[in-house]
């Protein structure tokens, strides 16, 4: 196993490793403004060390620049959705609770 296998491997699982967190936030912060928080963050670091990962598999020049284009897309899409989703949870108010017993 060569160098780069290794770095690939580190990175792609330390990846995993930010999307679990971003998962496990998403299933147990209380509001969702805190879910959407662990989602964009955890989620935006996983994929950029995924990508570093996969940047020393990447077939020439061409093969690695479509893999920081794709990340950088994603990067703005997210941040561009999770604002759109935080201001409509904002002007929506907070949720109705249930007559009390």
């Amino acid at each position: 196993m060569s160098v780069a296998d290794l770095f690939t491997v580190v990175a792609i699982v330390a990846g995993l490793v930010f999307f679990l967190a971003g998962t496990v936030g998403l299933l147990r912060f209380p509001d969702s403004l805190t879910r959407l928080h662990a989602l964009t963050k955890a989620d935006n670091l996983g994929l950029g060390l995924v990508v570093l990962g996969l940047l020393p598999q990447a077939v020439g020049l061409l093969g690695g620049l479509k893999l920081v284009a794709v990340w950088l897309l994603v990067l703005l899409s997210s941040a561009t959705v999770a604002q759109i989703i935080a201001h409509a949870l904002r002007h929506r108010g907070p949720p109705s609770r249930g007559p009390s017993s």
